[in-house]
């Protein structure tokens, strides 16, 4: 039998998602819990990595298990029981077999978030920047993003993926209260891809760009003409979508 997690976790304390040699990851952490309940081994399947530091408000996985977990809210009762504080499991779905959380996810959305002014409830959670920052450039910068497929330019060195190729459906900046919240879906996205992106919006909100030097970037299929990649802790997955025919 197939299940589906639906969760959340604060990456604050772990080295991404997916396991890790000599560091704790929250894939192993939910597995070793998963296992003890059930009195098997059992592996979970993401429906993508993070880097350490990102966090997730929303995630899914999947697994498979013999046991047959007849009272689901029971089980996700003793999951949360066992999990560290900062790793939750919301609800556990039957799905089919041929599901899988990764490659049949039809979209999933990141937010970013920055504050300019000091604020002790957002460390650890978001972006502090310090200097003056043009938003209304910024946001004109990321609709030139829609414009392309191709985002080489802003994928981690040495990455094994077959194409570049991703399909961008939502993008843009806005203010929430008392930080500024970037906000990004796709169909599927390319490792560091949205922190180099960010990164490279924030030179042109510097002014040490102009707005076009993102299509400059973008053609161009060069890493090192992008922008740094920002810190991790600003990041969020929020959401991730996938056909209804799956669930059982």
């Amino acid at each position: 039998m197939r299940y589906l997690l639906e969760l959340s976790f604060n990456g604050t304390n772990y080295h991404g998602w997916q396991i890790q040699p000599k560091s704790v990851s929250v894939q192993e952490t939910i597995e070793k819990c998963i296992s003890t309940i059930l009195n098997k081994e059992i592996s979970i399947v993401g429906a993508g990595r993070t880097d350490a530091g990102v966090h997730a408000s929303y995630f899914c996985a999947h697994f498979d298990s013999l046991n047959i977990i007849q009272d689901k809210l029971d089980f996700v009762h003793k999951l949360n029981s066992f999990l560290p504080n900062d790793i939750s499991i919301y609800n556990i779905y039957n799905v089919s077999n041929d599901f899988h959380a990764r490659f049949d996810a039809l979209s999933r959305t990141y937010n970013y978030k920055i504050n300019t002014k000091k604020n002790p409830f957002l460390v650890g959670r978001s972006y502090f920047f310090k200097k003056d920052i043009d938003f209304s450039k910024m946001n004109l910068a990321a609709l030139k993003l829609y414009n392309y497929r191709d985002f080489k330019c802003f994928s981690k060195s040495n990455t094994d993926v077959h194409t570049f190729d991703c399909e961008i459906t939502n993008v843009g900046w806005r203010y929430e209260k008392n930080y500024w919240l970037f906000e990004i879906s796709a169909n599927r996205f390319l490792r560091n891809m949205v922190r180099a992106i960010i990164g490279t919006l924030i030179e042109i909100g510097e002014g040490k760009k102009q707005i076009n030097h993102i299509d400059k970037v973008i053609i161009s299929k060069k890493r090192e003409e992008a922008g740094y990649s920002v810190p991790a802790h600003g990041l969020y997955l929020t959401n991730i979508i996938y056909p209804e025919k799956f669930i059982i």
